[in-house]
């Protein structure tokens, strides 16, 4: 299948995408409320911090359409999110945003 390659591809990026966010300590043990879950609105700003939505909802998300064998987004741009949310905070924050890049990419150049 020639999808493998970029697949394979896009699951790295998720592994690394984890791993940026542990080295920051922003990753959680406790999973948000089911209330704080289930926003409709974009990245769920309204009830999740940014790295929350990475981690309980765009992650699992994509995971899932990854091991389905479903259709990605056709674009993909979250990198300007996280320079908008997390990139402003003291941190080193560089790692996580060029995974975002890197992921914003494979998805959106996904053929």
């Amino acid at each position: 299948m020639e999808l493998e390659g970029p697949r394979t591809a896009i699951a790295a990026q998720l592994i690394d995408l984890e791993a940026a966010l542990r080295q920051l300590n922003l990753w959680s043990d406790e999973p948000p409320s089911q209330e704080a879950l289930s926003s409709e609105q974009p990245f769920a700003m309204d009830s999740l911090e940014f790295e929350e939505w990475l981690q309980f909802i765009f992650l699992p998300t994509i995971y899932d359409v990854l091991d389905s064998g479903s259709a990605l987004p056709e674009r993909c741009a979250i990198a300007p999110m996280a320079e908008e949310t997390v990139g402003k905070r003291a941190l080193p924050t560089e790692p996580l945003i060029s995974t975002l890049r890197e992921l914003d990419q494979l998805i959106t150049n996904l053929e």
